[in-house]
């Protein structure tokens, strides 16, 4: 009596008997060939023997053909994923509960790469990192099933960044843009607003046809919903899909959320579609990272990571990209997040994540207890790509503004020590101090990129210098009201074209100025 496998070989034979039956030609030929050239592939029907199991880590025998990346099938319907190859057995990482998975169970391949389902379905919806709804609303339909790694695409199948991502934010827009398919870091210490300029920025996307993933790694589940609640608030819900791996989720599925996020990402941008990704934060993710590597007794190198935690957030990050109008022109731009400890950026992660992005936004804790928010520290921060996706109109208003405020900053480290100061240096000071007062911005308020021209315009005309650095916040917004009252043809013109010209330029800093002189109380 056969064996089940032997009866598994023999089926796989008379099947293809079968399919040759309805070819032309001599019939016998044909099966000898067939039977001469055949070799039994992959039984994926094939069954292991778990030998350990415990802390979300399987070790299985008898798999000896299983593939890296590869999904077994438990018992009680569990989920793993090869992450090991040794000899004479395979390491797996669960996706749920190992209760029902004891020595001697039985492990069945099935031959599939771990992947997601994905679709249009999936947005305005909350998911795991399995794909799962998890906000209630039931089941989604997919429209495909994506590999959550896939290779980045080729140098040749991509084209250069000359496009705006507007994040709303008047400091980034103009100092260190980001541009569609860039990969732009936010760092800083922890609560000093890092997800607060990553919602902004979804936030601003309303209306602009961008799809938005926001990945949410080993956050605290309150925190979600609060980030759920606003999206939902502010209308963002209607263009933005949420991946979470909650803290209390295991790390193996901490692990994979990031990479569930961009399989999702790479669908809408193969579509041509045009998607923004946060991943909030990396550093949690190399931390499950850690914590599965040192549970496969992988050796431990520089801060007990292993040695490709390097490999582990480019393969992320690499893509993200500009396609190839002849791939349908869509991107991914994203905007990894990165918690250091005392403002340490040479720490080992966030020296990785750096050298891998194209550019890093820094928050220092000092700034944002000054009640400078953002927290963006100029000296430390940099785009070294989106200034080729600035628009005329902005990089015209913004022209010397970076350097007009590290002079204001080096001069006011000189005024600590010195009282005795002329008054251009005086007038440098009151000018720089409106200005970092200017770029103080309230959360949840982002402005469109004509209403940052008309701003950065009047401050560079000098327009804000008679007044308190305190009342500047507010008489911003009032300037901002009366210009496009005004000059409204203007306005429009910066909006559509993105462009300015020097006498749009004259007139906006002379309505700035008639205005100050109308409200000379302020």
């Amino acid at each position: 009596m056969l064996n089940p496998r032997a009866k598994e070989r023999l089926n796989e034979l008379h099947g293809m008997l079968i399919g040759l039956a309805s070819n032309e030609g001599d019939m016998i030929t044909l099966m000898r060939e067939a039977i001469e050239s055949w070799e039994p592939s992959d039984e994926f029907s094939a069954r292991g023997t778990v030998l350990t199991v415990g802390d979300g880590i399987a070790t299985v025998a008898g798999l000896d053909n299983a593939r890296y990346g590869e999904i077994l099938i438990f018992p009680g319907n569990v989920r793993g994923m090869v992450e090991e190859l040794k000899r004479d057995y395979i390491c797996c990482v669960l996706f749920g509960d190992d209760t029902f998975i004891t020595e001697g169970s039985t492990v069945k391949r099935t031959g599939k790469t771990a992947g997601i389902p994905v679709g249009d379905a999936f947005i305005g919806r909350v998911v795991n990192a399995l794909g799962s709804p998890i906000d209630g609303k039931g089941r989604i339909k997919a429209s495909g099933y994506m590999p959550i790694e896939s290779p980045a695409p080729a140098i040749i199948d991509r084209q250069g960044v000359s496009e705006p991502m507007q994040t709303g934010i008047l400091c980034i827009d103009s100092m260190f843009p980001i541009g569609k398919g860039q990969r732009e870091l936010i760092i800083g210490d922890r609560q000093t607003g890092k997800t607060a300029i990553a919602i902004d920025t979804i936030l601003n996307q309303k209306g602009k046809d961008t799809v938005c993933i926001y990945v949410a790694i080993g956050q605290k589940a309150s925190s979600v919903a609060q980030i759920c609640a606003t999206l939902k608030d502010n209308g963002a819900d209607k263009y933005t899909v949420i991946v979470n791996s909650s803290a209390s989720d295991p790390a193996s599925l901490q692990y994979i959320a990031p990479y569930a996020g961009c399989a999702i990402a790479e669908y809408f941008m193969n579509e041509g579609r045009d998607v923004l990704i946060v991943y909030d934060d990396l550093s949690k993710h190399a931390i499950a990272y850690r914590t599965l590597s040192l549970l496969l007794e992988r050796s431990p190198g520089r801060e007990a990571y292993p040695g490709d935690v390097f490999y582990l957030h480019s393969r992320l990050l690499e893509r993200s990209a500009r396609l190839s109008d002849k791939l349908g022109g869509g991107s991914m731009t994203a905007l990894p997040i990165v918690e250091t400890q005392a403002g340490d950026v040479s720490a080992y992660i966030p020296t990785n994540i750096i050298s891998i992005t194209d550019g890093q936004l820094f928050l220092e804790s000092h700034l944002f207890f000054e009640g400078q928010r953002p927290a963006v520290n100029i000296g430390l921060s940099v785009s070294r790509v989106g200034g080729a996706a600035q628009t005329p109109a902005l990089k015209n208003a913004a022209a010397g503004l970076r350097l007009t405020l590290a002079q204001y900053k080096e001069i006011e480290v000189f005024n600590q020590f010195s009282s005795d100061l002329d008054e251009a240096t005086r007038a440098r000071l009151r000018h720089g101090k409106n200005l970092m007062y200017l770029l103080r911005q309230e959360q949840y308020r982002p402005l469109e990129q004509y209403e940052q021209v008309v701003i950065l315009t009047a401050a560079m005309a000098n327009a804000f210098d008679g007044v308190t650095p305190e009342a500047v916040g507010a008489l911003k917004y009032e300037i901002l009201d009366y210009v496009k009252e005004k000059l409204g043809d203007i306005c429009a013109d910066i909006k559509n074209s993105g462009k300015l010209s020097k006498e749009n330029r004259a007139l906006i800093a002379e309505t700035a100025k008639e205005y100050l002189a109308e409200h000379k109380n302020v």
